[in-house]
């Protein structure tokens, strides 16, 4: 009987081991994060890119557009900026909304951030209705939710009542750093800096990543299935393939937020707010009473890398 019980245990162990970890890739900020670069060829090859990149790694990313960033300054729309659009929702990619504008909801009243969220509909609705689907995820500029609880509960009010699904990160990261300062480098024509750069953010990832299992499973008990932050930038466009290389040599299998969001975890309330813009994992720990202790450890972005981003 023990020998049946023992061989029951290591069946359920080596199951448990073998099951893949998993990762939802998001993207913010759309069409393009371009710093500035109007030029339309080089935009729309920088999503070309990004794109084939996904896509060849069998990626079911999701992206949050910023739908000023489709017009003119005088409302007229910008053609070339909706086919870059286009060009995500076309591959197969979910769509969210990440306002219209990127306002802090730290800094506006709830009515004048739930406009801006409608404001941001309009386009990105009627891309998705030519191909039979919703808009149904958002996702809070800066992560900020609302720095009190009657703040942050208007807005999830308001995001139900419209028919959106709130889409956390769970893996944080400065990888807006990192894309300044590759923009800079790729601007001066340094491809050895470049190069750095990319394999250096690689493995800033994959710490940051360490760091999100060490947290899920203090926190869970398990692993978790994980939300990626990233931007729709030159850097990543550059670089999505070698995250996914990463992803796979660490045994993640790239899931779609649906699937991600389907998972108890999400579940898990936050009750306490401040001004912060920080992981959902960072969230539940603070709400479940945790101290500072439970964050040590975290990675942090090279000094050159500021540097060269400020």
């Amino acid at each position: 009987m023990k020998t049946i019980i023992l061989f029951i245990f290591i069946l359920v162990a080596s199951r448990s081991y073998a099951q893949k970890k998993q990762v939802c890739f998001s993207f913010d900020d759309l069409p393009v994060v371009s710093y500035g670069i109007t030029d339309s060829v080089y935009q729309q090859q920088l999503m070309n890119r990004l794109v084939a990149s996904l896509n060849k790694h069998q990626i079911p990313a999701v992206g949050f557009a910023n739908e000023n960033k489709l017009y003119e300054s005088n409302g007229s729309i910008i053609p070339f900026q909706v086919g870059i659009l286009k060009t995500w929702a076309n591959s197969g990619l979910e769509l969210g909304n990440h306002t219209y504008s990127h306002p802090d909801y730290n800094k506006v009243s709830v009515a004048e951030y739930t406009n801006n969220i409608v404001e941001g509909e309009t386009i990105s609705k009627q891309i998705l209705a030519k191909k039979g689907k919703s808009l149904r995820y958002f996702r809070h500029p800066f992560l900020h939710v609302g720095n009190t609880k009657e703040k942050a509960d208007s807005l999830d009010a308001f995001l139900k009542e419209r028919g959106y699904t709130v889409a956390p990160v769970t893996i944080d990261n400065e990888d807006y750093l990192f894309a300044v300062a590759y923009k800079r480098a790729s601007i001066n024509n340094d491809t050895a800096l470049m190069r750095q750069i990319r394999t250096d953010f690689v493995e800033y990832i994959e710490k940051k990543v360490a760091y999100y299992e060490k947290q899920s499973l203090a926190l869970f008990g398990r692993q978790i299935p994980q939300i990626l932050l990233l931007h729709a930038s030159l850097l990543n466009s550059d670089c999505t393939g070698l995250l996914a290389t990463m992803f796979c040599k660490n045994q993640y299998e790239f899931i779609s937020i649906d699937k991600a969001l389907q998972d108890e975890a999400y579940k898990t309330p936050v009750t306490v707010y401040s001004n912060w813009g920080i992981s959902w994992i960072d969230r539940w720990t603070l709400s479940k009473g945790e101290k500072s202790e439970f964050f040590k450890d975290d990675t942090v972005t090279p000094e050159y890398i500021k540097k060269l981003a400020e």
